[in-house]
């Protein structure tokens, strides 16, 4: 078994549910559990567009390899609506793999650590909140400038 990290945001529809359900939904994929949700944010869009997003960070514990949860994840964001018309457009659904273990990865489909996580505050607050381990005071400090609310 090996302690994962998923980022849950969204910003179509009614976003809070959406997030919820994901959580739960976590629970309910093959040879895992979860450990541990962070509370939930609301943030502004970075690199994307339309309304503000709701976040979220689950720790799970996972005999799912890399890429077989990445898998897994893209199913329960399909089965939520989510659709990809263009690169960064606003979604029901968006699960990310931020950290599987301790493993490096860099394949065309997936790359560990998540290569955008330390820019982005909606990640790095609720990573911080369940896991203070993970993320350096230094890392959040050049994010500080993002707007973020813990709900």
């Amino acid at each position: 078994m090996t302690v994962a990290f998923v980022a849950i945001g969204g910003n179509l529809g009614d976003a809070r549910a959406t997030v919820l359900r994901a959580m739960d939904d976590l629970a309910t994929l093959p040879r895992t559990r979860v450990l541990t949700r962070s509370s939930l944010y609301r943030s502004a869009p970075v690199d994307a567009s339309g309304p503000d997003f709701i976040n979220a960070v689950v720790a799970i514990d996972t005999a799912l390899a890399p890429h077989e949860l990445l898998a897994e994840l893209q199913r329960l964001e399909l089965d939520a609506g989510r659709e990809r018309p263009y690169r960064n457009a606003p979604r029901t659904l968006d699960l990310d793999l931020l950290l599987h273990g301790d493993q490096s990865l860099d394949t065309p489909t997936l790359t560990l650590p998540h290569p955008r996580m330390a820019q982005r505050a909606f990640v790095l607050l609720p990573l911080a909140e369940i896991a203070p381990g993970r993320v350096a005071p230094a890392t959040i400090a050049q994010v500080a400038d993002q707007p973020i609310e813990r709900l």
